[in-house]
This record gives C-alpha cells, structure tokens and sequence, in this order.
C-alpha cells in the first residue's frame, strides 16, 4: 500500500514543484536547471561509482564482507536513476544518496532492520548427489551400414 502512496504522491509533488518554480524563474531557467542537475548528477554519480567498485574490489581482496560496499554502490545506482528523472523532489532526494554520510545513515538503518541469518565466505560448494539411478559413462561408435539408416526408422521400432 505504501509503494502505492508513493507512486501518487512523488508524480504530484514534483508537478507542484515545477509550477512553483516555474512561476518564481520562469520557463525557461526552469528547463535549464533540470537539463544542468541531471548533467551534474551523471557526472557525480559516474565519479562517485567508480570510487565504490573500488571498494567493493578492495573488499573482496581483503576479505572483507562486502555488504557496504555493496549498498553504497546500489545506493549511487540508484541516485543515478533519480536525478535523470525530471524534477526537483528527485533531484533533491538523488543528490542527498550522494552524500557519503546520507549513505552511510541509510545503509545503517536498513542493516538495523535486517537480520542475516548466516553468512560465509571462501567455502568451497558442496557436490550435487544424484538423485537416483547410476550413471554409466560411455563412448560409441555407429555401426549402421550404408543406406540402412532411413530417416523416421530408427531400427528400434516396428513400423
């Protein structure tokens, strides 16, 4: 139901926004700023990416559990989806997933909220068993003779 209330609500509040800004600066400076936030947010978010693949790489060759680096990169990923949408409520909640320390709030209050019930590293999987039957590992070798082997007849089969 929330998800909902959100999909109503964010389209409305950014349709308020716009009038309201547009009717302080104008059309035009209105286009011009959205143009130059979603310019500026691709640039930020690709710096801001790549700073975290950096982490996320020096996580796993450490050995370190990656869970932040991780989060702080779909949280970048998902700035990046906010400020190429059109609008200055996106804009604003896009930048503020910028912010490290934003991040770093978020990132702590969903790990509050989630509870991992086991969690390993550098174990190797253990090997399927098969289920049932045995398996008989095998190489042929077609003997059929020469104008034996007619399409639909297989020689297993009466016709």
């Amino acid at each position: 139901m929330w998800l909902f209330a959100l999909f109503i609500a964010v389209p409305l509040i950014e349709i308020a926004l716009f009038i309201q800004v547009g009717g302080a600066i104008g059309l035009w400076p209105t286009l011009l700023v959205v143009v130059l936030t979603a310019i500026l947010g691709t640039w930020l978010v690709r710096s801001q990416g790549i700073q975290a693949m950096a982490n996320l790489r020096s996580s796993f060759g450490e050995l370190r559990d990656p869970t932040e680096p991780l989060a702080h990169g779909a949280m970048i990923l998902f700035s990046g989806a906010l400020l190429l949408t059109p609008g200055f409520f996106t804009d604003a909640i896009g930048f503020a997933l910028l912010i490290p320390g934003v991040r770093s709030a978020v990132f702590g209050y969903l790990r509050s909220r989630v509870h991992v019930q086991s969690f390993s590293m550098g174990q190797e999987p253990k090997p399927r068993q098969q289920q049932g039957g045995t398996v008989i590992d095998a190489d042929y070798e077609d003997v059929t003779p020469e104008g034996k082997n007619r399409p639909g007849n297989s020689g297993w089969t009466r016709h």
